[in-house]
């Protein structure tokens, strides 16, 4: 690490404001979007959850089609003590995910993206609409190695395990077996997911609980778009916005009934390699913007109630 080294929690670093290049966009999470850093992101994570900290368990770098990124995982930790977004406050401890990536030039920041796990304050606060997760939903854990910010190495090895996992997870034909997941991923694999799905282990487990609710619901899902993927020592992050295009063709997804409606998802992955496989993915979905696009606003069904 150097004194130019970028601070790992992205966006949420407190000199935040200072780095942001004039001509900077943010790409966030509903109901975010992009309104502006410091009114439409910062100062309500400040009120909801005062004084909270910001805990990077994931923080890497590397250079995606010329541009050059960061990338970061973690949590906001803190007492939810007032609304935010109309989600009402627990008064209690919360671990609030979060997953960034920003694009530099030079010393300053044109660019991030950025997704709050915000349906895991719903849970918590007992105003989620939708069913209840399949896996447990918990403060996801940092690499088992305790090695995620700022590795060392090239990442090649990494990237070119999740680029060829990703071309078989876009072979499905209505089969798990077609997708060829074992050929990349240990047996024992940890998967991280948003609050709304849960955290699973191992192929039966994780097949349960999101491959089969997600393929059902979205057959004919493509991948695409992304806006960075690369690999950084034995880690590689990816997100795109959108980086998915589906159809909302089958029932069970979080509960919901089949609409046939054309989606796209906003999703963040990171992932940790080891031996030649996959053995940790945390995985970041937008999900109140998917169920926006299916005629569920979990944010409107909030303020109705009040």
């Amino acid at each position: 690490m150097t004194s130019t080294t970028p601070d790992p929690r992205g966006i949420f670093a407190p000199d935040t404001l200072a780095l942001l290049a004039d001509d900077h966009v943010l790409h966030a999470c509903r109901p975010i979007e992009q309104a502006p850093v410091a009114e439409g992101l910062l100062a309500p994570l400040a009120a909801a959850i005062p004084n909270y900290e910001v805990r990077a368990d994931i923080a890497l770098a590397g250079a995606f089609k010329g541009g050059d990124w960061t990338a970061s995982s973690g949590h906001i930790c803190g007492r939810f003590m007032a609304p935010l977004f109309g989600i009402p406050a627990t008064e209690r401890v919360t671990y609030l995910r979060f997953g960034c990536f920003q694009r530099r030039e030079g010393a300053r920041v044109a660019e991030t993206i950025v997704i709050l796990d915000l349906p895991s304050l719903m849970i918590e606060a007992g105003v989620w609409p939708l069913a209840v997760p399949l896996g447990p939903n918990f403060m996801a854990p940092p690499p088992v190695t305790r090695d995620g910010i700022w590795p060392t190495g090239d990442g090649a090895a990494s990237l070119a395990i999740v680029e060829g996992m990703i071309g078989g997870l876009m072979k499905f034909d209505g089969s798990l077996k077609t997708m060829n997941m074992r050929d990349f991923f240990a047996e024992d694999f940890w998967w991280f997911g948003p609050a709304p799905i849960g955290c699973f282990r191992g192929f039966p487990d994780y097949e349960r609980g999101h491959a089969t609710p997600f393929l059902t619901a979205f057959p004919d899902r493509v991948g695409g778009n992304h806006r960075a993927r690369f690999g950084d020592g034995d880690y590689v992050a990816s997100t795109g916005w959108p980086s998915i295009t589906a159809t909302h063709k089958g029932s069970g997804w979080l509960g919901a009934a089949a609409t046939g409606t054309p989606i796209t998802m906003r999703v963040m992955d990171f992932w940790h390699a080891s031996n030649g496989k996959l053995d940790e993915n945390w995985v970041m979905i937008d999900i109140p913007d998917v169920l926006k696009q299916i005629g569920i606003d979990v944010f409107a069904a909030l303020n109705d109630g009040n």
